[in-house]
């Protein structure tokens, strides 16, 4: 666990401190017994949790309730959220390829109909930096970068003229002036906001992918990994015992989500 206490402190600016700094310090200081399926958690520390019934909830850094989104039966099962922007929340509903934005209550602002700008299959979709947001058109086979209205600002190549295999990401997640593609059998593609290939790298089988400064993270059944872009260093490190058989683990800096079948624990530095 030192990898991941050491990149915690990378994150925030510090170096990582002796070697007795260890999975000691992460203590659960919350535990939030709920049916979940899938959760994301914003820089403020806020939780957005998806339950069985396809309801949002959020909740402040302590779990206590702040907004819920009931519109639930509308477009079918929630796909994925992004809570990069906490007044700008995604919810994208792949089944009907639409997308809600909602603000910092969960009130709905805006609804996004990809179908309107003939993009009929998306599987990723995530905000892009300068507030637009960026999907995947799996049929045009292209990144793409959208506004508010749907309309089309910008895209890269075709992508079967770049790739003899066209990647199929699970996510896009657009962090410090880079945009990665992760693609679980494939690894991660990384490109810059005018989506121009930069690099593929082959970090393939990794769950929760994540990016934390030039930091990609992420783990199997068993270790967590890390690989750094500046040094071209990957790291690995057993996951402890506490977290084994989580669906969902998400590492923050200074805090570690684990969903379990139980509900969601989160641990936190001492």
């Amino acid at each position: 666990m030192l990898l991941v206490a050491g990149l915690f402190q990378r994150a925030m600016g510090q170096e990582p401190s002796s070697p007795g700094y260890s999975a000691t310090s992460f203590v659960l200081t919350l535990t939030i017994p709920q049916d979940i399926v899938d959760f994301s958690v914003d820089n403020l520390g806020n939780i957005y949790v998806i339950n069985a019934d396809n309801q949002l909830k959020k909740l402040g850094p302590k779990g206590d309730s702040l907004a819920v989104f009931n519109d639930v039966r509308r477009y079918g099962k929630i796909g994925s959220i992004d809570v990069t922007n906490p007044l700008k929340i995604l919810v994208y509903y792949r089944d009907f390829t639409t997308i809600i934005e909602l603000d910092r209550f969960l009130n709905i602002i805006n609804t996004i109909d990809l179908r309107v700008q003939n993009i009929l299959q998306a599987k990723a979709v995530g905000l892009a930096y300068d507030n637009n947001i960026w999907v995947f058109d799996e049929l045009d086979t292209r990144l793409k970068r959208i506004g508010d209205d749907g309309s089309l600002v910008d895209q890269s190549t075709d992508f079967r003229q770049l790739f003899d295999t066209v990647p199929d990401p699970v996510s896009v997640q657009d962090r410090d002036g880079l945009v990665y593609l992760y693609d679980t059998a494939r690894g991660v593609y990384i490109f810059d906001h005018y989506g121009t290939l930069k690099t593929h790298l082959d970090l393939s089988g990794w769950k929760d992918f994540g990016v934390i400064g030039k930091n990609m993270l992420g783990r199997d059944e068993h270790k967590f990994y890390r690989y750094q872009q500046s040094t071209l260093n990957l790291q690995e490190e057993p996951i402890p015992q506490a977290y084994q058989g989580a669906s969902h683990i998400r590492i923050s800096p200074m805090v570690i989500y684990v969903l379990k079948k139980t509900g969601l624990e989160v641990y936190s530095r001492k």
